[in-house]
């Protein structure tokens, strides 16, 4: 290696350590603030380290508020998270199944208004939405957060459509040889063949619905029912003194499941983004 591709090498990882810490540098901010106390984080400005390790934060910050733990919020945003992404795979899934590999009258009208509504912004029909479900009843329950997921997502049903392409069709053909229907090549070829885009899917929907603010914030009205982002947001306290050490560190606690997810399931995501992309 040339002195100049060693100075292009150093400059690049130079580079790249800068702009990670840059962007990592918010979150140990965070890690670091669960560890102060009030004093310490409004005054320390950019230190990292704290003068004093108070662990106490996090037993005081899991104590809640009116009398409701952080475990029943973790659990609100666990069974909320779970069940949509369960949804969103489970009809994401078939959607994308059925505009790859079945011929139906309509086909090319039905994708391309699905793919419309990939350049909707949420704010535009959260409007409409809320008249919807309160006239419906759903308001205050889990189902405005969780029914919208059983019917497909556009963006994963067009991953997982991309990803489908690279699957030969002949195994569908050897199939229906065999005298396997629709549903048997779904269940047994198309659905496991399709694994890395369903981590994939199950990663980053998961992530969405566990760092979701604005849908629980509109329906959701009973504070035993909060998950554990609007609990966060409510731990800050305008008309009092607010303990942002625990608030710090209810919200460093909230990164560990899908820290944890990401970490066990990073090659899959990986692969399930690489395969989308180039396939097809």
């Amino acid at each position: 290696m040339t002195n100049k591709h060693k100075l292009q090498a150093s400059v690049y990882h130079l580079f790249v350590c800068v702009f990670g810490l840059m962007m990592i540098y918010p979150v140990l901010w965070m890690v670091s603030g669960s560890l102060k106390n009030n004093a310490e984080i409004l005054n320390g400005g950019m230190n990292l380290i704290p003068p004093q390790w108070r662990f106490s934060n996090f037993s005081t910050g899991f104590q809640g508020f009116g009398g409701i733990t952080f475990q029943t919020f973790f659990s609100n945003s666990f069974f909320v998270a779970s069940v949509s992404t369960l949804a969103t795979v489970l009809s994401s899934s078939c959607v994308a199944y059925a505009f790859s590999r079945v011929s139906f009258k309509g086909r090319n009208i039905w994708f391309m208004s699905m793919i419309c509504t990939m350049m909707l912004p949420s704010q535009i029909i959260l409007v409409p939405q809320y008249i919807i479900y309160n006239k419906l009843g759903f308001v205050g329950t889990y189902l405005p957060l969780i029914l919208p997921h059983f019917f497909g997502q556009a963006f994963f049903i067009y991953q997982m459509m991309q990803f489908g392409a690279g699957i030969p069709k002949d195994l569908d053909e050897a199939a229906i040889i065999d005298g396997c229907s629709k549903y048997s090549i779904f269940t047994r070829i198309f659905l496991p063949l399709l694994k890395p885009s369903i981590v994939t899917t199950v990663i980053i929907q998961f992530y969405w619905k566990w760092d979701d603010f604005m849908s629980p914030m509109i329906y959701l009205s009973k504070p035993r029912m909060y998950t554990a982002s609007v609990a966060i947001k409510n731990f800050a306290d305008s008309t009092s003194t607010t303990d942002y050490g625990a608030m710090f560190a209810m919200s460093t606690l909230s990164l560990i499941p899908v820290f944890l997810i990401f970490l066990f399931f990073n090659r899959y995501l990986v692969e399930g983004i690489s395969g989308s992309g180039i396939k097809g």
